[in-house]
């Protein structure tokens, strides 16, 4: 990173300290979040928890679905620690999987998960399919989920464009910072991402942050939970 760069950054961080008082959801602090991320975010991170506003927007959809995770047994993939905080007082059984040793319960690749056909009852999935091979990923989280069973997704979504952004040709750190938003990224999700998770075999609802849940828990506008269900076969 260059001095423009630095001095960029810093000049927006400087004028991003928290602005309007907040309330998270997930641990009842009230007060003002602090920015997150690159662009930082205004009003992001909860000064309590330090949740994000992926994560709250999740604890809504568990409160007002408790049935959907309730005592099953849950595979949760890449886990955060504030979505794994939600997620293991509900689940029967909680397992949580990456590709990395020493992250998580267990290693396991998405794109070939070494588990058993309907071995799960819901999968949750934030912001990973936009690192891997999205088609193997959602093929295998179907496979191994029973029939009736849930996959959580979020990702990185630009709902105004029709299809989603690859190029296989853009490989290095910085091209991919520059195209996908992030340099561990091979993707900018389209809204065509509801086609890639139905011809999967799943059937899907999406939940979206509205107001006056947005300017209350500092949500970000318009982000969305997926939530797929394996129909019965």
């Amino acid at each position: 990173m260059n001095f423009d760069e630095l001095r960029y950054r810093f000049g927006i961080i400087r004028r991003l300290k928290g602005l309007y008082p907040r309330e998270c959801n997930i641990c009842g602090y009230h007060g003002r979040f602090s920015y997150f991320g690159d662009p930082p975010r205004r009003d992001a991170r909860c000064g309590g928890c330090r949740s994000l506003e992926r994560h709250r927007l999740l604890k809504l959809w568990l409160e007002r679905n408790p049935d959907r995770l309730n005592g099953k047994e849950v595979l949760h993939f890449a886990p955060e620690g504030a979505i794994t905080r939600m997620l293991k007082p509900l689940a029967g059984r909680y397992v949580s999987a990456d590709i990395a040793p020493g992250r998580a319960d267990t290693v396991l690749n998405i794109e070939k998960i070494d588990r058993p056909d309907r071995s799960f009852d819901v999968v949750v999935c934030s912001h990973v399919l936009e690192h891997v091979n999205d088609a193997k990923a959602l093929a295998e989280m179907h496979r191994i989920l029973r029939p009736g069973g849930t996959a959580l997704f979020m990702v990185p979504i630009v709902e105004g464009w029709d299809h989603t952004y690859e190029n296989p040709g853009i490989s290095g750190e910085a091209d991919r910072d520059l195209h996908f938003g992030q340099s561990d990224h091979i993707r900018y999700y389209g809204s065509d991402l509801r086609d890639r998770i139905r011809q999967a075999g799943f059937a899907l609802e999406e939940t979206t942050a509205t107001e006056p849940e947005v300017s209350r828990y500092g949500l970000v506008r318009g982000e969305k939970v997926f939530v797929a269900t394996r129909t019965a076969g």
